[in-house]
């Protein structure tokens, strides 16, 4: 099967990584619930997520696949600790670590986001040095060589040689560039996961292969435990060795990368696949689902897809 980008453009097949080991980052049942207001008087409770539970193992990629609204952004900022759940838990290395300050800057050093938009995390009046030493020092990662310890995390992200990128402000970068000095940015604490929200979905086509080679080479020569968000299924393929697919706020399937793109089980997962691009592809796509994603206020009862699922009998 050929791996195409959102796009078209073509992708070479993934190599198959060594065995995953045990779960460095663990959630069990998260679920977040948030209030809004609904009309002048009434409040209403969104589910973003719904009791959604995955492993993310050292050496090792996990992609989250999903539409827009489907929990995937919510999902990853809550291993990141940025939203706190409503309910479950995280587990670091198999222990539960509490919420207090000091506690998380020590969950912060070990685990670290990559946002979707490099321009909005990036601050347009601070230069590349400013961002990657703030990081070594707070954490105290330069071992009284700060300019070798940001020359060093340029070359790790392919910024090289540094002294080319080093007093650049974000908007004199392009935006592969820029994702790379984000990149470098969370490898600064030398942590132990990687989330990364949908890091390609804002660069050109032609430049995302490079960062997602780029996190392949973190997996394998770093042995970070990487969490990749995306709404494309064939860049999850080509990069993840587990994907998992979320509807709606809830999991609705979870393979190895091959297994899933081969044989999806969910009709979910199916409609998603049919949708994506393949010049290969000899047949026009059968997209068999109907209607749209449904309201997370009042989210359907049961299984989410059912209004939607072609399978879905009146019973």
């Amino acid at each position: 099967m050929t791996e195409t980008l959102a796009g078209g453009a073509a992708l070479p097949e993934p190599t198959t990584p060594g065995a995953a080991e045990a779960p460095v980052l663990e959630a069990r049942d998260l679920t977040k619930l948030f209030r809004v207001r609904r009309g002048l008087r009434g409040r209403g409770t969104v589910h973003a997520v719904q009791n959604v539970s995955l492993t993310l193992a050292r050496s090792a990629v996990t992609a989250v696949v999903g539409e827009s609204g489907s929990g995937k952004s919510t999902l990853a900022r809550m291993l990141a600790r940025i939203i706190t759940p409503t309910s479950g838990e995280l587990l670091l290395d198999g222990e539960h670590m509490p919420l207090s300050q000091r506690h998380r800057q020590q969950y912060a050093g070990r685990v670290q986001l990559v946002l979707q938009d490099p321009f909005a995390s990036l601050n347009p009046v601070h230069s590349v040095r400013y961002h990657l030493s703030r990081p070594l020092k707070i954490h105290h990662m330069a071992d009284g060589d700060l300019g070798g310890a940001i020359a060093a995390l340029l070359r790790r992200v392919a910024l090289d040689p540094p002294d080319r990128f080093i007093d650049k402000y974000p908007h004199e970068l392009s935006g592969g560039q820029r994702q790379r000095v984000a990149i470098a940015r969370a490898l600064a604490v030398r942590p132990d996961v990687l989330l990364a929200d949908e890091p390609v979905s804002m660069l050109d086509v032609s430049i995302r292969l490079g960062v997602l080679n780029l996190l392949a080479d973190l997996r394998d020569r770093s042995r970070l435990a990487i969490l990749y968000v995306t709404h494309d299924i064939a860049s999850a393929r080509y990069l993840a060795d587990t994907i998992v697919v979320m509807y709606a706020g809830e999991l609705v399937e979870s393979a190895p990368s091959t297994q899933l793109t081969d044989t999806p089980a969910h009709p979910y997962t199916q409609l998603l696949l049919s949708a994506a691009p393949d010049p290969a592809r000899a047949e026009r796509p059968s997209l068999a689902g109907r209607g749209a994603p449904p309201s997370l206020v009042s989210p359907p009862s049961g299984c989410r897809f059912h209004p939607r699922c072609p399978h879905a009998m009146a019973v």
